[in-house]
């Protein structure tokens, strides 16, 4: 937990001055009033005023409420079997270089784009969890791929700390590979939530590197996708207080932090 004890010549100077020391804003943070200010008489017995500012303890956002999360639970592990047989499907398919050839020339069924293919089959399934609004754009740069979802429903397809957006994006991966001619890399995002889950990550991870090193011992994350933790990493780079490291097996696997002795 971090905090800041400031003093200044009013509380909200002291507290003004201690949101900048935290690089943070007043909703992010609890005040405690320590002393007020006083005036004194001639300049004899003048006081500053003294304040405790503590940043909240970071949750990262998840829009489902408690009603929703036993449905939400059935979609993932609907959306987990999904993942499976689309994975068999791949392995048992010959090659594209191994299509049937008719005439010598051309192709008996041709090649349908794997982008909208995904695109497709991301619309099947959010009707199956009774979105019927989903509409989708697409951003193709190189070998990247961005799948812009919108829909009433948003919070639906983010799920659980992004858990069943998570899993779109990886039936999208697969799906889109399926008929791909090379490898590309694909991305779903939803409101911009990739972005507020990173700069809520990054937070998370100061705050738990300071727990670190308050207490002397290391603390673990919850299990999360790899690119999560590579975000952990990357914001904890330059920190020579502490170090990180991974432990457990996919899906379980969680980031640590250890404080360096």
């Amino acid at each position: 937990m971090k905090q800041i004890t400031q003093l200044g010549a009013t509380i909200e100077e002291a507290i003004s001055i201690a949101l900048q020391q935290l690089n943070t804003t007043r909703n992010q943070v609890e005040v405690e009033v320590l002393q007020e200010a006083k005036k004194g008489f001639l300049g004899f017995g003048a006081r500053q005023a003294e304040v405790r500012v503590t940043l909240k303890e970071v949750e990262i956002e998840n829009p489902i409420s408690i009603d929703e999360n036993d449905a939400l639970d059935e979609v993932n592990y609907s959306l987990a079997e999904k993942i499976s047989v689309v994975e068999e499907e791949i392995n048992e398919q010959p090659p594209v270089s191994e299509a049937i050839i008719e005439d010598d020339s051309t192709l008996v069924e041709e090649q349908e784009d794997p982008i909208e293919s995904a695109k497709n089959y991301l619309i099947d399934i959010a009707k199956d969890m009774g979105i019927e609004d989903l509409t989708i754009e697409t951003q193709k740069q190189g070998k990247n791929i961005l799948f812009r979802l919108e829909s009433e429903k948003a919070a639906l397809l983010i799920g659980k700390r992004g858990a069943t957006l998570n899993a779109l994006q990886q039936l999208a991966q697969l799906v889109v590979n399926k008929s791909a001619k090379s490898f590309l890399m694909v991305k779903l995002d939803v409101e911009d939530y990739r972005e507020r889950r990173q700069k809520a990550l990054e937070l998370l991870a100061e705050r738990m590197a300071d727990k670190a090193i308050h207490t002397g011992k290391k603390v673990s994350f919850e299990p999360m996708p790899s690119y999560e933790r590579k975000v952990i990493h990357n914001a904890l780079a330059n920190r020579v207080d502490i170090e990180t490291h991974s432990e457990g097996t996919e899906p379980n696997r969680y980031l640590v932090i250890e404080p360096v002795r």
